[in-house]
């Protein structure tokens, strides 16, 4: 179980997938990052929006900054 403080702000990085290198912040040591990328689709319903989703997984291993997550290239 994670201990960490939920108000302490963590770096973490993201590897591999359509944002690799990213870096960002996080609270809480998340075990998920969800990515998404907006998708220009024809012929749907007005207000319907459609996004690419990319899933993103902590690496438990690490335990220093930066927190490192992997693309899950079998998510969702």
């Amino acid at each position: 179980m994670d201990t960490t403080d939920a108000t302490n702000w963590e770096t973490a990085l993201l590897t591999g997938g359509p944002v690799d290198g990213a870096h960002m912040r996080v609270t809480g040591r998340p075990w998920v990052i969800q990515v998404t990328r907006p998708c220009a689709p024809d012929d749907v319903p007005d207000g319907v929006r459609v996004e690419a989703v990319y899933v993103y997984r902590r690496d438990a291993r690490v335990k220093d900054q930066p927190l490192r997550y992997g693309f899950d290239a079998a998510s969702p």
